[in-house]
């Protein structure tokens, strides 16, 4: 299974988080198919970009996005509509 998640980089007490495509079987920061995005918390406002057409593709092809990642999106995509109006 292909799941959408965090990849954590970064040092210590500085996460930095990578959105990635990664089997589902392989470590949290290990090998990955695919970055599509990241999410920086320790800016202020939190950055978060993603490439939408690779995040559609993905998710077209079954990919499913762990919690955090769902979340990170939902909000990513509400900003965008308020931006739009």
């Amino acid at each position: 299974m292909v799941k959408l998640r965090l990849a954590r980089a970064g040092a210590k007490k500085q996460p930095f988080y990578r959105v990635v495509v990664a089997d589902a079987r392989s470590p949290r920061d290990g090998s990955f198919i695919e970055q599509i995005g990241i999410y920086d918390p320790m800016k202020n406002p939190a950055e978060f970009r993603l490439t939408p057409d690779r995040l559609d593709h993905w998710l077209s092809k079954g990919a499913e996005a762990t919690e955090p990642v769902r979340r990170l999106i939902l909000k990513h995509r509400k900003q965008q509509a308020q931006a739009a109006q």
